[in-house]
């Protein structure tokens, strides 16, 4: 169709577009209030360009910022663009364990303008079927093992592509206690937002929320829904359908299910967080809102949640609340492991007044929280490394370095150095310095050990070991 000035209006802004496709359903306290505005708004948006796909992405971001009811029915276009998807093949990682494809990001990018062009015209045509994901396992800190889906190359592409359109829209809409696989944000924030919390606000009492097998139990059906709120864009949408009904590749056996999304993936962490938008987060600004009369607050990073709350009373309620919330949308707060606690200020007097022994702990993004003082006297939160958390990365540690017994000092030293920094970076906070300089002592003792094992006098003297200690570990 052309417009009055012979050009075509195909991705012209329309101001008022009928929606068609109709709302998605939704329950809960702010769930009505969203099918409501949905209801009745008309929004839709059509992109302007499918060249220039950073500054068109611009133009996603500042319709989704002013208008969170606006349903963009045209971005399929920018994930299947071959500048965007070879952006989405810089950023996977080089080195990643292949899928079921037995595709490596090396191969792939030996002829990477054919791939892609050839990825991209099958994405056009509706040509792209997603592979199932491998099934694979890792160690948790307690022992158990943690399911990961190793997702085929071309999906990780197209995945990585279409998070980076929807991070567009989404990124706009999330609330600001949320900090987990989000651009910008990280476990530090999370942390420290969590601290000044506990710190500045009159809080009394900490949930300790813990959701029973999050990944494996999510409704794709009210996930599908949740989407729809946003991205009318019945492709892409169709696209995420695909990866969720790829199925999982173990030992042969594939295994296809109406719950859940594999971790893994590029897209899981998003879809995660869009879910729990919905399901708790708006419901959780609400009850705040509304309902509660003292301070209460929230931090969550992905499906690891604190609150805080100065009465014990709403805190109770919140709690039996929450767990009727999430019935509705297939999760449940997991029984042994959601705790509500004592914790904060006034928390180590209110116990001994009451005849009861130390405020109780809590851990929380791989830190134990603990009620303390400064030399001052003055409350504050001691966080320290989770002792399993350690002792787990320690016996990693330990097998490694006997697997690289007979390497060169050189190789094992650059390995250390890299090991034990990245563990100080992320455990370097106030009040664990006792905790590093633990770790790195138990690393130089092992690493000491070992060097003992190959050497022809069955031992490594102290002095020449802290010579190696001083040039490869970095200190706490």
């Amino acid at each position: 169709m052309m417009n009055e000035h012979g050009k075509s209006d195909r991705f012209i802004v329309p101001e008022k577009s009928p929606n068609k496709t109709g709302p998605p359903e939704e329950e809960g306290m702010e769930g009505r209030d969203l099918v409501e505005r949905n209801r009745h708004q008309q929004n839709t948006f059509r992109t302007q360009s499918r060249r220039d796909v950073p500054s068109a992405l611009e133009r996603v971001r500042e319709v989704a910022r002013k208008s969170k009811e606006t349903r963009f029915t045209a971005l399929f276009h920018y994930v299947y663009d071959p500048g965007m998807l070879e952006y989405a093949y810089r950023q996977l990682k080089k080195n990643a364990v292949p899928g079921v494809d037995g595709e490596t990001w090396q191969h792939y990018g030996e002829e990477l303008g054919a791939n892609l062009q050839d990825l991209s015209h099958r994405l056009q045509r509706g040509a792209y079927r997603a592979k199932p994901v491998r099934r694979q396992y890792i160690p948790k800190s307690d022992g158990r093992m943690r399911p990961l889906g190793v997702t085929a190359l071309e999906d990780k592409i197209v995945q990585r592509a279409a998070v980076e359109v929807m991070n567009a829209i989404y990124e706009q809409d999330f609330a600001e206690f949320s900090y987990g696989f989000r651009p910008g944000r990280n476990q530090h924030q999370a942390l420290d937002e969590l601290y000044r919390g506990i710190e500045e606000k009159k809080v009394n009492w900490i949930l300790d929320v813990d959701i029973r097998a999050f990944f494996d139990s999510l409704s794709q059906t009210w996930l599908v829904k949740f989407v729809e709120h946003r991205i009318g864009d019945r492709r892409v949408v169709r696209l995420i359908q695909k990866w969720l009904r790829a199925g999982v590749l173990e030992e042969g056996k594939l295994t296809v299910s109406e719950e859940g999304t594999p971790q893994g993936g590029s897209v899981s962490p998003l879809l995660a967080n869009v879910y729990l938008h919905y399901v708790l987060d708006q419901w959780m600004q609400i009850w705040k809102r509304k309902i509660a009369r003292g301070e209460m607050m929230v931090v969550r990073f992905a499906d690891d949640i604190v609150l805080g709350f100065q009465n014990k009373a709403e805190a109770e309620r919140f709690q039996r609340e929450l767990q009727e919330r999430m019935k509705k949308f297939n999760l449940e707060l997991h029984p042994e492991k959601t705790r509500l606690l004592e914790f904060g200020r006034f928390a180590a007097q209110n116990r001994k007044e009451r005849g009861e022994g130390k405020p109780e702990p809590f851990n929380f993004l791989g830190f134990t929280h603990i009620c303390g003082k400064t030399r001052g006297g003055r409350f504050t939160v001691m966080r320290q490394t989770i002792r399993k958390r350690m002792q787990a990365k320690l016996k990693a540690i330990g097998q490694e370095l006997r697997k690289r017994m007979h390497d060169s000092l050189e190789e094992v030293g650059q390995w250390l150095k890299a090991v034990v920094g990245g563990h100080i970076r992320y455990y370097g906070v106030p009040t664990n310095s006792t905790a590093l300089r633990m770790f790195r002592d138990r690393v130089s003792r092992m690493w000491r050990k070992t060097l003992g094992r190959r050497s022809q006098l069955g031992y490594v003297t102290w002095k020449r070991m802290q010579r190696l200690i001083d040039r490869w570990l970095p200190p706490a």
